[in-house]
């Protein structure tokens, strides 16, 4: 049988969630390979990856995706990793050079401005360079491990989970895991229990402080500042509270016309209990 194929995001946030895939046993039947998140959403709708972590705004594009439950990168309040780096102030911005590696980062970008800063923006892709991207456009729009060390006393910046939480009241998901419908077959039964566990793995003390030596250096932070970063700004569950912030994200997205369609959310969980009944 062939190995299940998953495609994971290289940044110092999904780390946690990969600890007992990169730190425990050996796994045979699972093969990693690393990419951007929204590369990983590309390889699950082309069939070159069967398991991946993908932005919570691709899952309505690619059909017969099935999300593992329990698992996200979400944030309660402030993330840090996802920002809008301005020259000016938020409603004086007209044009916004963005990092395309999220497509719910985009998406969020847009909604913002679409529906509470006056209207819409014009957004060029760029890569994530911020002087070039700067040098271009009035802001830049950074994602991931990039955006941790940015000057805060040298340009205005805009978080934009917490900017979403001052409008909404509500945290915000940016990515879970999904798995196509049709590599259920070959994939382990537990297959939501693997994650979950690699996940709380992840998690425990000594664990963290073991990926505040290994981050830190990579990332140019201090271990203390990784770990925070880790148990502070990124919350790695969907309890019911991020489940409502995120089906919130996907009425006003799709209300807005930024979501081309929307589907209820379909759980791992869910369709093994329905299966076991029939």
């Amino acid at each position: 049988m062939q190995p299940i194929r998953v495609s994971a995001i290289s940044f110092l946030n999904t780390a946690p969630l990969l600890w007992d895939f990169e730190h425990g046993a050996p796994r045979p039947k699972f093969r990693l390979e690393y990419t951007v998140p929204s590369a990983c959403a590309e390889q699950l709708r082309a069939g070159a990856a069967d398991v991946g972590i993908i932005p919570v705004a691709a899952y309505h594009a690619i059909p017969d995706l099935v999300v593992i439950p329990d698992v996200a990168i979400a944030t309660k309040r402030t993330v840090r990793s996802i920002v809008l780096v301005s020259k000016v102030p938020m409603d004086e911005i007209h044009s916004v050079a963005a990092d395309t590696s999220s497509r719910t980062s985009v998406l969020l970008a847009k909604l913002l401005f679409r529906k509470w800063h006056g209207g819409d923006r014009e957004f060029t892709a760029m890569a994530p360079d911020l002087g070039a991207m700067l040098a271009r456009c009035d802001a830049a729009l950074l994602i991931g491990d990039p955006a941790l060390t940015i000057s805060r006393s040298q340009y205005l910046i805009y978080d934009l989970a917490e900017e979403w939480r001052r409008l909404t009241g509500r945290p915000f998901v940016f990515a879970f895991w999904a798995i196509r419908r049709e590599a259920l077959a070959q994939a382990p039964p537990d297959l939501a229990g693997i994650f979950q566990r690699s996940r709380d793995h992840g998690l425990e003390p000594g664990n963290l402080a073991q990926l505040g030596r290994e981050w830190a250096p990579r990332v140019g932070l201090s271990e203390a500042e990784v770990v925070r970063y880790l148990t502070e700004n990124i919350d790695y569950s969907l309890d019911a509270e991020n489940l409502a912030g995120m089906e919130l994200f996907f009425r006003y997205a799709a209300e807005a016309e930024l979501l081309a369609q929307s589907r209820p959310v379909e759980f791992l969980a869910a369709r093994s209990e329905a299966r076991a009944k029939a």
